[in-house]
């Protein structure tokens, strides 16, 4: 009974490590160095500003409070930075893209959208 145990639980081990060495890898190393290049806005160039600040929060309010975004949509980076609103991140879909833009657009008042939402191909 040991034996074939054992030798089960040596077959599922080998066949989680094929399957692992088949799945695609969760390498972001070209966006890093995109972000890292200085050529895209990230979280850190958020403006310190009232205004900025404020705008940002403001999107960021309409965003959660849309029930229709999936989490993955509530997530997005809202950075605004010399009254030029940049959004990045994954969505769902065109429609969710879309609806943030418009939220922005919304709450931002005469602001510039910069909308870099990528929508993410479902599995």
């Amino acid at each position: 009974m040991k034996t074939i145990t054992l030798s089960l639980f040596c077959l599922s081990l080998f066949a989680l490590s094929a399957i692992a060495q088949n799945a695609p890898d969760a390498d972001n190393t070209k966006k890093n160095e995109r972000d890292r290049s200085g050529e895209t806005q990230t979280s850190g160039d958020q403006s310190n500003s009232q205004g900025d600040v404020k705008t940002t929060a403001a999107i960021r309010r309409a965003v959660v409070k849309d029930h229709s975004l999936s989490n993955m949509a509530k997530n997005v980076k809202i950075i605004t930075a010399n009254g030029t609103v940049t959004l990045r991140g994954p969505v769902k879909t065109d429609a969710e893209k879309a609806k943030i833009a418009e939220l922005a657009q919304s709450a931002a008042g005469n602001a510039k959208i910069d909308n870099q939402l990528e929508v993410k191909a479902s599995k």
